[in-house]
């Protein structure tokens, strides 16, 4: 390892401050003289234990900075990620040991960067919580913006899953309310986590697990973002949920969802989301409805588990648990049920995950036009559910004046001519020869029996006939097909 001399070594070791004085002359004392090898040097130096192997190998190279960050002395390197290394090292004025997480040199020459750090560190500092690593210190050294915070002697749950493979069901809903205890905590403080996944938990000696890392690397992936960077795949995963499920940054129920995906990791010994370093598959809202059902990996897995599983990642927030404490509660019922004996597996393990979004037709208003009440109703309620605006009439005339009386009153118009007939027909023809509306999304329902309706129908690429009965994830795949037809015509009209 070593190319220079024992008396470089020496010099080296001492202008770095990792050595004083008597340090050195006991040193030289115990060799007996300075006429020995580079070898002997440092097999004496890590025996006495006064430099570690991370410290030598540097000393070696010449290397004179990176040795200690304020009062802290860097022992070894533990870990490197993205946007930080983190070291073990240890306080020289109480001797405590601790870990200090550095930000990479590439972005400590960025003001800005630096500063979003420190803040972002700053605001965790309060967060004192058993399930949660506390920081000690946020500060700067010679440009490089550190953290000291508590070494946590153990390791993350990413390496503890590839020695284990999978967990057992026990240990692994104890881990998941450890974590979610400590979402809890800090939600309460008003924090989300923003980067959950299994090597920001670290599980200590004793089975405990401490959420590391909250916020920090989204924040440096939207720096890269701006940067034209590789941002964190992480941070991508939360824009690419939030978006695919039309909520804010920052909402708490994406840390819910990726608490979810860590338990099914546990679990399984599987990612439930399939692992690429493509943004835009990453970003996909593919990605999150190709997620296979929990209990095709672990078919014997008991119900309680895998309803809290599934409704931690459903893709609808609205169907989430709300917040953590949502999820800590459920999480304890079923780690009672199964205390109790309840272990009977899901009937149907193949079960998908609700993948369906209910607000797909935000923003969107749909008019139907229908004279059976059960059917207004029936109409009303699904495309509600799935986020539309629904206005119903039950006379085809009234629904065509509201047109005239508001432009814009509707973005598509579905005529049912089950019960209304010819007059639903007339209403359709009219719609699509008005000045008003012949460019606006229309369908019409007919039942089989109705042909001399089709045939008499005018139809376009945005006027379509559906023949009934129809399953609702028909009309909807139609909806959003005609939706997407009009913005692109507009959007050629405008180019």
């Amino acid at each position: 390892m070593a190319t220079m001399s024992a008396e470089r070594i020496a010099q080296l070791s001492f202008d770095c401050g990792l050595l004083d004085a008597p340090q050195l002359e006991a040193v030289w004392g115990e060799l007996g003289s300075r006429d020995v090898s580079s070898e002997e040097m440092v097999s004496l130096l890590l025996r006495r234990e006064l430099l570690t192997n991370w410290q030598l190998e540097r000393i070696t190279t010449g290397k004179r900075e990176g040795y200690f960050y304020g009062s802290y002395k860097v022992l070894y390197l533990v870990g490197t990620g993205t946007f930080a290394r983190v070291y073990r090292a240890v306080n020289t004025v109480n001797d405590q040991v601790v870990a200090i997480k550095v930000l990479r040199m590439r972005y400590s020459g960025d003001l800005r960067v630096t500063e979003q750090f420190l803040r972002e560190a700053r605001l965790q500092m309060p967060l004192l919580h058993p399930n949660i690593v506390p920081i000690y210190e946020v500060s700067t050294d010679r440009g490089r913006p550190y953290m000291a915070m508590e070494f946590v002697e153990g390791r993350n749950l990413r390496d503890f899953l590839k020695i284990r493979e999978k967990m057992g069901l026990k240990e692994s809903l104890s881990l998941a309310m450890d974590v979610t205890n400590g979402l809890v905590y800090a939600f309460e403080q008003g924090l989300t986590h923003r980067d959950v996944k299994l090597s920001n938990v670290l599980v200590t000696g004793t089975g405990r697990a401490k959420l590391v890392d909250f916020g920090l690397a989204t924040m440096i992936g939207e720096i890269d973002d701006e940067f034209e960077g590789t941002p964190n795949p992480r941070s991508v995963d939360y824009a690419g949920l939030e978006r695919s499920t039309r909520v804010e940054r920052n909402d708490v129920r994406s840390d819910i969802y990726f608490t979810g995906c860590m338990l099914y990791a546990m679990l399984t010994g599987r990612a439930p989301l399939s692992d690429t370093r493509d943004r835009i598959q990453r970003m996909s809202l593919e990605r999150f409805r190709a997620v296979s059902p929990i209990s095709k990996w672990v078919p014997d897995l008991p119900s309680p588990v895998v309803a809290v599983v599934h409704k931690a990642m459903e893709l609808n927030p609205e169907r989430r648990h709300q917040n953590p404490d949502e999820l800590l509660q459920d999480l304890k019922k079923a780690a009672k049920r199964i205390e109790d004996g309840e272990l009977r597996p899901v009937r149907n393990p193949e079960r998908a995950l609700n993948r369906e979004i209910t607000d797909e037709g935000k923003s969107r208003r749909v008019m139907i036009i229908e004279s059976r009440v059960p059917m207004q109703d029936l109409f009303r309620k699904k495309l509600k559910e799935r986020g539309y605006r629904v206005l119903v009439f039950g006379h085809p005339d009234r629904a065509v004046q509201r047109f005239e009386d508001e432009e814009d009153i509707a973005d598509c118009v579905i005529f049912c001519a089950s019960d209304l007939g010819v007059q639903a027909l007339k209403a359709f023809n009219q719609f699509g020869a008005n000045d008003l509306t012949r460019d606006i999304p229309a369908i019409l329902f007919v039942d089989q029996n109705q042909q001399s309706l089709v045939e008499r129908a005018d139809v376009a690429r945005h006027r379509v006939i559906l023949s009934m009965p129809i399953r609702l994830r028909q009309l909807r795949s139609m909806l959003l097909k005609l939706f997407k037809a009009k913005e692109k015509s507009e959007s050629s009209v405008e180019a």
